[in-house]
């Protein structure tokens, strides 16, 4: 009897110490590459593992027990299974399942189908609508500050308009599309940017380099394709409101119905609200331009018979905006007495695709635009219309190892204002009329590691003529962590003055266009590394690329001739930008996420055999994300920021007292989220930690806004005055940075699905 006690205490003994295993594989829905470097983690053990790169997982040293075990994986929905049984020695296979976090790794803008980004030959960055939650803003033009290589620039400090640079590269050399449609360009290129709304945001796909082989001839420096939402995967309903402490409000609101089982829709609306002038710098201009600015957005999203697809989408787009002396209001508009910038806009887009009910894969593309702009600056009056109508039809054929495209895009623009841009000799008014009708073939060919794609568009532009545009990728996956890309590309771009470049129009400074301008061209070059670091418990994402564009007939305005002129000219030279940048991910076993990233910059211009840099160009830039969570309270934080380098400022003469050159300057922000069961979030924290702010004196001669005191000799050069020491107009085209210092914020979120 007391040997059978024994053996009892002894097994009793050993299960209470024995050790067991839990192993098996992890794989993702739908994806036949096994989910290298996710992450197991036993939560009631505060230990983990990686998987290895067949997707194979091993715990060792796990008592007998029930235990949670969490599954993460970078950019996709993580898995919780719990009640999970270890009594032996366990092998247990999980998958992934994709979700809205997952959409991030599927690209379609670098080569026009829908791939994996890590398969695409074509470098392409993602950013999600969960990326510009981390610091609220009302608009995707301000949520890309924090992106690498990019950066919103504003161009005046009295109306606020900006444009995108990307990797120092003017606004102008980057694309912006809706849904892969030409949406945003020309007029809308200057106001048009603020009016996307956040509510119809799945994610922004970016693509650095040329693009016009596919895209057309403004996208040489890059493009921007903001995806909207689609409507059979979007929430029942959301909302999103928040406002700041400089009194602005911002409301995005979506709901999404059902017309039938095959036809679902999503409704958008955002408003955005700021009435409060606010002058801290003391310079007698509105610190920040008010607003009143409604978009109200409809899609449509139909399953057709053979799993076609087919979606039709239009947008609505009104704004009241104005900045000026403090005392402004609209019984001064366009006068001489009050100096005042006041801009309405009203727009409207429509966008769809549509499969044809034919056995290829032939898909019929379109869109059309229609922007309308009734504006002063000061006393000068500028009225515009704008219309661009645009269709395209794209084949899609797989032959062997051969993915074909085929595309007859065909795109008019019709431009009408009041200024000499359209009023010739005669002195009539003639509108431009531009047809752009072409023909791209894209062919990428696949054999076992490598991936080639050869691409080729022809365009004839009814002003300029034809128009050639080819570009080669080459991408080698070494293997499941690293991955080479290298390409190269023609950029082809036909300036429209007016409706690109807002210093045309705003101060006092003589537009002079000195001859008929030639398109621009240019020849881009890059190579992108990527890789996937696994250490431990931890996962490190490196994306690095150098980047070098070649340009001739280029385009800019010189401040720096005649400091009364913006003179617009093509160089007599060339123009270089070339650079580095790093991206690193870091996802670490407890919840800290770290995204950053850094861009060195060499842009250039040469003429007469002089070496130059641009104004408003900086030499490098910096961002960073970092989120940590507190997962049991629902609690999440984020520290994000930028920094930017030195640019060289545009002054009015050498006597100019203002800066020739700005400091490095950095805008930081920190938030705290409350996450609800009922999903509901609560969110608040401090833009602009560092309070930073341009000079006050940004705006020359700010109190004297038309110039009435200023003295000019007889070759419209101005005189030097007891009350005009430094020789200066009044010009607002110097500025940087926003004048928005620290300020707090509050909002809330809901989503129900």
């Amino acid at each position: 009897m007391k040997l059978y006690i024994q053996l009892i205490f002894c097994l009793l003994s050993f299960d209470a110490i024995a050790q067991f295993t839990l192993s098996g594989k992890i794989s993702i829905e739908g994806q036949t590459e096994p989910a290298f470097g996710a992450s197991v983690y036993i939560n009631e053990l505060k230990t983990g593992t990686t998987a290895d790169t067949l997707g194979n997982y091993r715990l060792t040293g796990i008592p007998l027990g029930s235990y949670t075990v969490k599954i993460s994986y970078v950019a996709m929905p993580a898995l919780t299974e719990k009640n999970v049984r270890i009594e032996q020695n366990t092998v247990r296979d999980f998958t992934i399942k994709s979700g809205e976090n997952a959409l991030n790794e599927v690209v379609v803008t670098g080569t026009m189908r829908e791939v994996s980004k890590l398969d695409s030959p074509v470098p392409v960055d993602i950013i999600t609508a969960k990326f510009i939650y981390k610091n609220p803003v009302p608009s995707i033009f301000d949520g890309l500050s924090y992106v690498n290589g990019v950066r919103p620039q504003l161009n005046c400090n009295v109306c606020n308009t900006g444009d995108i640079h990307m990797n120092g590269l003017e606004g102008p050399y980057t694309m912006v599309l809706i849904d892969g449609m030409p949406m945003v360009s020309g007029l809308s290129t200057v106001y048009g940017l603020s009016g996307i709304p956040n509510s119809l945001l799945e994610r922004v796909e970016i693509v650095k380099g040329p693009a016009s082989t596919l895209y057309g001839s403004e996208a040489v420096g890059g493009l921007i394709n903001i995806i909207t939402k689609n409507p059979s995967k979007a929430p029942l309903f959301s909302a999103d409101v928040f406002s700041t402490s400089w009194r602005d409000y911002n409301v995005d609101l979506s709901v999404k119905f059902a017309a039938g089982p095959k036809a679902s829709s999503l409704l958008g609306i955002n408003y955005f609200n700021y009435q409060n002038p606010v002058d801290n710098n003391q310079d007698g201009f509105t610190d920040l331009t008010l607003q009143n600015r409604i978009s109200v957005f409809n899609k449509w999203s139909f399953s057709l018979k053979d799993n076609r697809q087919a979606s039709i989408a239009a947008r609505y787009y009104y704004e009241d905006r104005w900045g000026g002396q403090m005392n402004w209001n609209k019984s001064y508009r366009g006068g001489s007495e009050v100096y005042g910038e006041s801009i309405y806009t009203k727009r409207y887009e429509i966008l769809g695709n549509y499969q044809l009910p034919v056995s290829q894969k032939i898909t019929l593309q379109y869109s059309f635009s229609s922007h309308n702009q009734n504006s002063v600056y000061g006393n000068v009056l500028f009225n515009a219309d704008q219309k661009i109508a645009f269709a395209q039809f794209l084949w899609d054929k797989e032959i062997g190892k051969h993915s074909l495209l085929f595309g007859t895009p065909f795109r008019y623009t019709f431009y009408n204002d009041n200024t000499t841009a359209t009023r010739y000799t005669d002195g009539q008014d003639h509108p431009d009329k531009i047809l752009l009708p072409g023909f791209f073939v894209q062919d990428e060919i696949k054999s076992g590691i490598h991936s080639l794609l050869l691409g080729a568009r022809y365009d004839y532009n009814s002003r300029h003529g034809s128009i050639f545009t080819p570009r080669v990728a080459y991408k080698i996956k070494l293997n499941q962590t690293d991955v080479v890309r290298f390409n190269v590309g023609r950029g082809f771009r036909i300036v429209n003055l007016f409706t690109e470049d807002h210093a045309a129009l705003t101060g006092s400074r003589q537009v002079i266009v000195k001859e008929a301008l030639n398109p621009e061209q240019s020849w881009n070059a890059n190579i992108n590394f990527v890789k996937k670091i696994v250490t431990g418990n931890s996962f490190i994402g490196l994306d690095a690329s150098a980047f070098y564009t070649y340009f001739t007939n280029r385009i800019l305005p010189d401040y720096d001739t005649n400091p009364n002129q913006i003179i617009y000219d093509n160089l007599d030279g060339y123009a270089v930008s070339k650079g580095i940048s790093l991206n690193l991910d870091f996802n670490f076993p407890f919840p800290l996420k770290i995204m950053t990233g850094g861009t060195f910059m060499d842009n250039f211009q040469s003429e007469n055999g002089i070496r130059f840099r641009p104004v408003l160009t900086e030499k490098f830039t910096g961002v960073w994300t970092l989120t940590y969570d507190i997962q049991k309270a629902g609690i999440s934080f984020d520290y994000t920021g930028n920094i930017y380098g030195p640019m060289r400022l545009p002054i009015l003469s050498e006597d100019d007292p203002r800066a020739r050159i700005s400091p490095v300057w950095s805008l930081q922000n920190i938030q705290v989220t409350k996450k609800f069961s009922n999903g509901l979030e609560i969110y608040g924290g401090i833009k602009n930690l560092l309070n930073f702010t341009p000079p006050a004196n940004s705006i020359a001669r700010a109190s004297d806004p038309f110039d009435k005191n200023v003295k000019f000799d007889d070759h419209g050069q101005v005189i030097a005055t007891p009350e005009n020491p430094y020789r200066l107009t009044f010009d607002p085209s110097y500025v940087y940075a926003p004048n928005q210092g620290l300020r707090g914020f509050l909002g809330l979120r809901y989503m129900l699905r």
